[in-house]
Formats: C-alpha cells, structure tokens, sequence
C-alpha cells in the first residue's frame, strides 16, 4: 500500500469517526482511576487506611473486552473484536469510543475484566493484544488481565515494591471477571475504577507478590469487578 493511499485512508477514517460523534452515534466510555475520592495520579503517594501507611502506584494497567450494552437483561448491542487494554499512564487509552447506534437504548453496560480463553488458545495478536505492550506471559499462560504494580513500607520486599500480575484461563485457574454497571443510557460514560478499594482486599504485610496463574490471583481477580463503578 503506497503512502498516498494510507493517508486517504486514514483521512477516511477520521472522517467517518467525526460524522458518527458528531449525529450522536457514538458511545464514550471514559474510565477514571482514583483513589478514594483523588484522582489517581502514579508515582504519587496516598494514605491507605487499610495499612496504615503511604502507598504509592507505579503501573494501573488492565483489559477491558468483550463490552455490551443490555437493556431489562437482554443484549441489544455488542461489540465485535472486542479488546482494549487501559493504562492509566496512557491517557487516550482511557476513552473507549464505541460505534453503537444513537437509537440503541440501555440500562446496563456490561463488560470482561481480562481476555477470554478462546482467544489465549489463539496465540499472541496485534494492536492492544500485541505483546509488546506487556500484558502477555506465554502461550501456556497466555495474557496478563490487570497488572498493579507500586510500593508500601509494610511490604517486607526489596524497596518495599508489591507487584501483581494477575492472569490465567485454564481451569480451575480462570481469572476472566465479568463486570455489570447501572448506566444511564447517556452517550459518555464515567466509569470509576477505585484503587483504594482494590489495596483494601490485600494485606500487603502478607502478600504483596503474585506473577503467575494459580490460586492466589483467582482469589484476588474475584474481587475487582467490585472496584468499579459508574459516576
């Protein structure tokens, strides 16, 4: 593909993307990391009640897929390939821009906390799958679901660092969450993933370090779709 060709292309593009936002056809989900009531900005530090004791948070990283809209229970628009990673020191990746019709109406939004096993069978892919993007073990382990890295005093660790990586899809180890928000049928969505609410299940002084599937990260995945919220 020549050059003049991609750029049409891409001009293309942006112009369809532009016209949908513009007639109203276009869904914005905009995903806010806090902590308790402050944004979450990293590398910062924050009290954390639950350890009595600063933390600080140097990668808030996830992915998001397999997005639906639902009303009275029922599917009435679902994204196809569906897969976004957000990082919250990546700003544009914290707008999803959803193409579903203006007329579709809503109540609930539904979404996947990681990457479903069909598609870790599937092997390493490109765009947010790609695994340069640091989200991928192996083809046995497959893909990362959400990755919190920081630090706490009470982590008996070198540089007191806490790192969880958590992941895997093969039974009993799937730790794939869904999660279902109240929403408005409103065409932007502020969706709030609160960290203090996620350090608040983990006692650092105990466990500050999972990298690989197993037990411990299904019991932690358990509780993250908890931790969000829609404002």
């Amino acid at each position: 593909m020549n050059l003049r060709l991609t750029l049409i292309l891409l001009l293309i593009t942006v112009s369809v993307n532009i016209s949908l936002s513009q007639n109203g056809e276009m869904l914005t989900l905009q995903f806010n990391p806090v902590f308790g009531k402050e944004a979450l900005v990293l590398s910062k530090s924050y009290f954390s009640k639950n350890n009595n004791d600063t933390i600080q948070f140097d990668i808030l990283r996830f992915y998001i897929s397999d997005i639906e809209l639902l009303l009275n229970g029922k599917t009435v628009w679902k994204e196809l390939n569906s897969f976004h990673l957000v990082d919250a020191s990546v700003v544009s990746s914290l707008i999803i821009n959803l193409n579903s019709s203006s007329k579709t109406v809503f109540d609930k939004l539904k979404f996947n906390l990681g990457i479903d096993s069909t598609t870790n069978v599937a092997g390493a892919l490109g765009g947010d799958l790609d695994p340069t993007k640091g989200m991928y073990w192996t083809w046995q382990s497959g893909y990362i679901n959400f990755k919190l890295e920081g630090k706490s005093k009470v982590c008996n660790t070198r540089n007191n660092e806490f790192t969880f990586h958590l992941g895997g899809y093969q039974y009993p180890y799937n730790t794939v969450q869904s999660v279902l928000l109240n929403a408005n049928n409103s065409k932007e969505l502020n969706i709030v993933i609160n960290a203090e609410e996620i350090i608040s299940k983990i006692d650092l002084s105990k466990q500050n370090h999972i990298m690989s599937p197993g037990k411990e990260a299904v019991l932690l995945s358990n509780e993250l779709n908890k931790v969000f919220s829609v404002r």
